[in-house]
């Protein structure tokens, strides 16, 4: 799927349909990956190419908005077929993509070995010499288009966005939440947001947010799914709920089984929320099929957050 701006959207085909997307960003016959997915997406990632009429040797960048899994586990096996293409990342996480050994290790230690490799399957490194630090303000010259790095933590504190002038859009990540075409209606796109299991941070997370929001665009890509329209109401319900998120947590904080408690009262935000934008699913079909595994992660996210502030105030 592309549009007259050359932006294809990429379904990595990662958990489900419409899950996990990744962009092709094509300037000319100059083109630059944004995110990849897992090492399972390579060839889709590469069909992609194709039917935008191009070749490997034509692709210049791939960017990462961070090096979570789900986004960037298959930029070694990309990479090596890339031959004049070079890695764009932020400052934290190119370590990571030279030597995978610690974020699999960690990956690993929660979901095991063996589903690592079904999942993710084993990550390559990527050359250093291909490697590009992208600090806050880095241009990435997509032939005469500028694509600028914009840092943006709070899902992660080795987060960039990428904003495209041309376009006049952000590619997002996770900064600006999650947004399932299965939730869509009459009034739009249905957004939540979305922590991370170690490092969500809500006032940074609200501050990349507005910073997202000050380049005007017309619209965000994001990872999980796709483009979504009328950003300046989008940004202001992520708002809302990180602030409503954060209230649940501290409701479920010191309860013997605040992860459970927790899970559902998120489940019931975003169910009461959903219901308001005309959702028709009901709380169970949703939990059940499109936000079951975020609600998990959300709530894993706020436990740490809870903790760390904890630790922050003894």
């Amino acid at each position: 799927m592309g549009n007259e701006h050359g932006i294809h959207t990429i379904d990595t085909g990662f958990v489900r349909q419409q899950f996990d997307a990744a962009y092709l960003v094509v300037d000319g016959d100059r083109a630059a990956f944004i995110d990849c997915g897992t090492n399972y997406a390579v060839p889709r990632m590469m069909a992609a190419l194709d039917a935008a009429g191009l070749t490997p040797q034509h692709v210049d960048w791939l960017i990462l908005t961070h090096v979570h899994l789900d986004h960037a586990g298959g930029a070694g096996e990309l990479i090596a077929q890339l031959p004049n293409a070079k890695l764009v990342v932020h400052p934290r996480g190119a370590r990571h993509m030279i030597d995978p050994s610690q974020l699999w290790a960690g990956a690993s230690a929660v979901y095991g070995e063996a589903v690592m490799d079904e999942t993710y399957g084993r990550l390559r490194p990527v050359p250093a010499e291909r490697v590009v630090e992208a600090p806050d303000g880095h241009i990435v010259p997509l032939g005469n288009r500028p694509l600028l790095c914009i840092e943006t933590p709070g899902h992660a504190k080795h987060h960039i966005a990428i904003y495209d002038e041309k376009a006049n859009v952000c590619f997002t990540g996770d900064t600006f939440g999650l947004s399932y075409r299965e939730l869509d209606t009459h009034k739009g796109a249905f957004i939540i947001p979305t922590t991370s299991p170690v490092q969500f941070d809500p006032e940074a997370l609200h501050d990349s947010i507005d910073r997202l929001l000050a380049m005007k665009p017309e619209a965000m890509y994001l990872t999980h799914y796709g483009r979504v329209e009328q950003v300046e109401r989008l940004a202001a319900e992520l708002h809302l709920q990180i602030e409503a998120m954060l209230e649940l947590a501290c409701a479920a904080d010191g309860k013997p089984d605040r992860h459970e408690v927790l899970k559902a009262s998120l489940a019931d935000l975003y169910a009461s929320r959903a219901e308001a934008h005309g959702c028709l699913q009901g709380r169970d079909a949703m939990e059940a099929l499109v936000l079951g595994m975020d609600i998990t992660l959300n709530a894993q996210g706020l436990e740490v957050w809870l903790d760390n502030e904890r630790r922050r105030s003894a």
